[in-house]
C-alpha cells in the first residue's frame, strides 16, 4: 500500500511535533523543577557536607586510602552556587550572630592591616599598614600600641605564638626581630626567609638561601638569631621545604616530594634527626595548618579529579601516628583560609563558587565570595554557620578559643572584620 506525498507530510509533521514536546518535557524536568527545599533542610545523598567520609589510616602507600579515584567521599563537593539549605540573602535579614543564614558583619578598625594573629592568651595583634604601628586590641576591643615605634613599609610579619615578638620583613629584604615586652630589635640575615617561632616563642626555624644551591639550608637559632646551627642541606630543593614548627615540638619542617603528577610524598624534619614516617597527599599545591597540640595537621591540595580546585584534608601527624587517619573533607578551599579554635574545632572560609584550576592559579578565586563553615573532628560535622553580609573575599580567619567572636580579614579591603558567634 503506497502512501501519498501530502499523507507523508502530514505524519512527518506529526513526529516532528511530537519529539518537541518530548525534549521540552524534558529540558523542563532537568531545568525548572526544583525539589523544594526548606531553610536547614538537609539532602539526602551519600556524600552530605554533614560528616567526614571514612579513609584509611594513612602512611606511605596510596593503598591506604579508600574510595575512587584515590578521593573518598568527595563526589560533591561544597564550592558552588548558593549554599543547601540557606535563605537567599534578599528574603532575610542578617541575624547578629552566626546561626546559618545570612549574618551581620562589621568593620573592626577602619585602617588596612598586615599580619594579624590570635596569641596564646586569646588577644588580637596586627600591623597597622597606615601609620606603621602594631597594636593590640584591649578587654574592650580597643586598639593599644605595642610600641612607640614606627615601622615604616612592613611587607612581612611572623609572630611568635606569645604575640610578644614579631619577625618583620621590608621590601628591600632585610628583616628584624622585634620584642615587644622589652622594646629591643636585633637585625637577622636577610637571606634568612620563612620563618616559624617554637611553642614557647624562644627558637625560629628557617631557611637560609645562598648565592648558589650550595648554600642553601634549613637553619634553627634562637629567636634572636643567635646560636644559628644547620639542620637539613636543602639544596635545589628549597622551594618545596616548608619551615613549620609544631607546637608539640616534634616537628621543625616539612618537604615534598612528587610521586606523580597527582601525588606528592610529605617527609617531615624534627631537631634531633629523627626517621620520622613520611605520608603521601593526593595532589600538588600543598598548604598547611597545624591543629593547636601539633597532633593533627590541615592541609589543601589541588588534584585533576577534583579539577584542578583545592580540597581540605586531615591526617595524624605526631611522632608515632603520622599519615593515620587520613580524610578528606567536602569542602574546596585552602588551608590558608581555614584555622583551629581547639585541636577539635576548625573554622574556614569557603568560596562560594570555584573556577577549575583555581588550585594552580589562585588568583582565579579572588572575586569570589566566601562563606564560613566549622568542622568538628568530635561528632564528625562540617556545618555552614555564617554568610557574611557581604561580599567578602576572606584571606585569613582568626578565631579565640572561647568562640565568642570570629575575626578575618578581606582580601579587597585589606581591612579586619568581625562576626559574632
Amino acid at each position: 500500500m503506497s502512501i501519498s506525498p501530502r499523507l507523508k507530510k502530514i505524519i512527518i509533521v506529526i513526529i516532528f511535533l511530537g519529539l518537541i514536546v518530548f525534549f521540552g518535557y524534558l529540558l523542563w524536568k532537568l531545568f525548572f523543577q526544583a525539589e523544594t527545599i526548606t531553610p536547614g533542610q538537609q539532602i539526602n545523598s551519600s556524600s552530605t557536607t554533614s560528616g567526614l567520609p571514612a579513609a584509611g589510616t594513612g602512611g606511605n602507600t596510596v593503598g591506604n586510602i579508600t574510595g575512587s579515584g584515590n578521593l573518598p567521599g568527595s563526589d560533591n563537593p561544597v564550592a558552588s552556587g548558593t549554599p543547601i539549605g540557606t535563605p537567599s540573602s534578599e528574603a532575610s535579614a542578617p541575624s547578629p550572630t552566626a546561626s546559618g543564614g545570612l549574618t551581620a558583619v562589621s568593620p573592626l578598625i577602619s585602617s588596612q592591616v598586615l599580619g594579624p594573629t590570635v596569641s596564646s592568651d586569646g588577644g588580637i595583634r596586627y600591623y597597622n599598614k597606615d601609620d606603621g604601628h602594631f597594636y593590640k586590641l584591649d578587654d574592650n576591643g580597643k586598639a593599644v600600641k605595642m610600641s612607640d615605634k614606627v615601622f615604616h613599609e612592613a611587607d612581612n610579619v611572623t609572630w611568635s605564638p606569645s604575640g610578644d615578638k614579631a619577625i618583620i620583613s621590608y621590601p628591600d629584604k632585610s628583616k628584624i626581630m622585634y620584642n615587644f615586652s622589652t622594646d629591643k630589635q636585633v637585625t637577622l640575615p636577610s637571606y634568612w626567609q620563612d620563618f616559624s617561632f617554637s611553642g614557647d616563642s624562644e627558637q625560629i626555624v628557617a631557611k637560609s638561601i645562598g648565592l648558589d644551591v650550595e648554600n642553601n639550608w634549613l637553619i634553627v637559632s634562637g629567636s634572636d638569631g643567635s646560636k644559628a646551627t644547620a639542620l637539613e642541606d636543602i639544596g635545589a630543593n628549597a622551594d618545596t621545604v616548608y619551615p613549620s614548627w609544631s607546637p608539640n615540638n616534634q616537628i621543625v619542617a616539612m618537604y615534598t616530594k612528587g610521586v606523580d603528577f597527582n601525588r606528592q610524598e610529605i617527609y617531615f624534619v624534627g631537631l634531633n634527626g629523627e626517621n620520622f614516617k613520611s605520608t603521601l597527599v593526593e595532589g600538588r599545591g600543598l598548604q598547611t595548618q597545624w591543629s593547636t597540640a601539633g597532633d593533627t595537621l590541615l592541609y589543601s591540595v589541588y588534584n585533576t579529579a577534583d579539577e584542578m580546585k583545592p580540597r581540605l584534608w586531615i591526617v595524624d601527624a605526631t611522632a608515632d601516628s603520622i599519615g593515620e587517619n587520613r580524610r578528606s573533607f567536602n569542602l574546596q578551599t585552602w588551608a590558608s583560609k581555614c584555622t583551629y579554635a581547639t585541636d577539635t574545632e576548625i573554622y574556614c572560609a569557603v568560596p562560594e563558587e570555584l573556577q577549575a584550576g583555581a588550585g594552580m592559579f589562585p588568583e582565579l578565586a579572588d572575586q569570589t565570595k566566601d562563606n564560613l563553615y566549622k568542622i568538628d573532628l568530635a561528632t564528625g560535622t562540617q556545618k555552614l554557620i555564617a554568610i557574611p553580609n557581604g561580599a567578602y573575599n576572606i584571606s585569613q580567619i582568626l578565631v579565640p578559643e572561647d568562640q565568642k567572636t570570629l575575626y578575618f580579614t578581606d582580601k579587597s579591603t585589606q581591612l579586619i572584620y568581625k562576626v559574632d558567634l
